[in-house]
């Protein structure tokens, strides 16, 4: 499909807020978040919104300024719908490969439904909230040519060098990207930031909250100046700090 054809489905545009001056916009979604970092003549984007974000994604890439064929990776941090839904879409349309760790990646592709959440009491109403304001229907599966698996210890070729790092707990196959060159920390939802008060949290509904807790730990202890969450504010100086302490309240 060319860069001008409209894609299927509603637009959304989302919020558009700079985090770095030319380099690094958070792109808000009604539900969660995702990240478009700059590098010299292409694009990359961390998570892709819920399954009518495509082409409100789409438009804020263009209003930027770029072009939507400097779209060359899409790095997924794990499966559920608020972070994969538009990145079907989005590689049909640029030819962007998408990356997935391969314990989520069989549920990006679709070939399989992903376990739910065990839900903490508490997380039950949040979690009714949240999926009414979702779309109703699921995103489209990325197709397996399109799709790359990814592990911990791996680079990808943005950023100055951009490491994967496993992050299980959330699901099994969460993933957090890490820019040590740039002192950047995209955790996906193995952190969060509350909405209320913005301290930084564990995420919410995990698979498996003692191991969510250990990568929280291990992803603290990066010490990353700046941390981008699937949800809630940034935190965007002496974030390390902010991570350990916020690490230090959960025990296993």
């Amino acid at each position: 499909m060319s860069e001008n054809q409209p894609p299927v489905g509603p637009a959304r545009p989302p919020e558009v807020v700079e985090l770095l001056p030319g380099r690094l916009h958070l792109l808000r979604f009604v539900v969660g978040q995702a990240y478009l970092w700059s590098d010299e003549g292409e694009l990359t984007l961390i998570d892709t919104g819920p399954a009518d974000a495509a082409r409100g994604m789409a438009e804020a890439v263009t209003a930027l300024g770029h072009s939507l064929a400097e779209l060359r990776r899409i790095v997924l941090t794990h499966f559920h719908e608020d972070h994969v839904g538009g990145a079907a879409e989005l590689a049909r349309r640029t030819g962007a490969r998408v990356y997935a760790q391969p314990r989520d990646a069989v549920f990006v592709r679709g070939e399989r439904p992903g376990p739910p959440p065990v839900y903490e009491e508490w997380e039950v109403p949040i979690h009714q909230h949240a999926k009414s304001l979702l779309p109703d229907h699921a995103p489209a599966p990325v197709p397996a040519d399109a799709l790359e698996e990814i592990g911990h210890g791996d680079v990808l070729d943005f950023g100055g060098g951009a490491r994967i790092v496993g992050a299980p707990g959330h699901t099994d196959g969460s993933v957090a990207v890490h820019l040590p060159r740039h002192g950047v920390l995209f955790t996906g939802d193995a952190i969060a930031a509350s909405p209320e008060d913005g301290q930084v949290m564990l995420g919410v509904f995990n698979l498996d909250r003692r191991r969510a807790i250990a990568s929280f730990r291990e992803l603290a202890a990066l010490e990353p100046h700046m941390a981008c969450f699937g949800h809630g504010d940034p935190v965007l100086h002496d974030a390390g700090t902010a991570l350990r302490a916020a690490a230090g309240r959960y025990e296993n």
